[in-house]
């Protein structure tokens, strides 16, 4: 299995065995079809490994270390959504929390969860309320497409928030009761608003520290 860099650059830092199906070889001798690897046996896997991958339509894509921007702005965030979380049924989530999305494995930034089932588990999450996920100039592309597009399979999303650290910039996409997503434009200037939880935080807040 390939495995593949943010930066767009192909790399084999080590190999993935793949399987073959039990099938009887065909008369023309057509070789056996390989096995496309789980999401179960990606997370089993990569338990084993000493960095963190994601896992996108059977591919292994590896995360690679945020820029210090990056960690302010999830390190603020995080600690706004805990303070206001506290004693509620939610909790807020940070960075090396997986989330599964149908055969698809992912670490968001953060995610915001009020789902009992997620509440008690240990390695992967299901049913996020909020995602949040921060910029950088090698991600940004996949977080707006193709990512934003795995995660509005997931039925209990009802907001996807994107931030930009060094525009600081706030684009909140907000599930609608026909299931259209809204982009909630009008709000960027006044901060983060995220109306599932009634929870506001002002541009200085998310971004406090950035300008030191």
């Amino acid at each position: 299995m390939r495995v593949f860099y943010p930066s767009g650059s192909l790399k084999i830092s080590y190999t993935v065995h793949v399987k073959t199906k039990p099938a009887v070889e065909s008369a023309m001798g057509l070789p056996l079809e390989k096995y496309v690897m789980t999401a179960a046996e990606f997370i089993d896997w990569e338990a084993t490994q000493a960095e963190k991958q994601e896992f996108y339509h059977g591919e292994v894509f590896a995360t690679t270390g945020a820029r210090q921007t990056h960690n302010i702005v999830a390190i603020n965030l995080g600690t706004l959504l805990k303070t206001f979380l506290r004693g509620t049924q939610c909790r807020a989530l940070m960075t090396d929390m997986r989330i599964q999305v149908a055969e698809n494995v992912f670490y968001p930034d953060i995610l915001v969860t009020c789902d009992p089932d997620d509440l008690k588990a240990d390695l992967v999450m299901h049913h996020p309320r909020v995602i949040i996920e921060i910029l950088s100039p090698n991600t940004a592309a996949f977080d707006r497409g193709d990512k934003f597009a795995a995660y509005r399979q997931i039925a209990s999303l009802q907001e996807y928030v994107l931030i930009d650290p060094d525009t600081h910039h706030i684009d909140v996409y907000r599930r609608m009761p026909e299931n259209d997503w809204l982009l909630a434009a009008s709000e960027a200037a006044h901060g983060l608003r995220l109306k599932c939880l009634d929870f506001h935080a002002t541009l200085a807040e998310v971004f406090e520290d950035l300008d030191t």
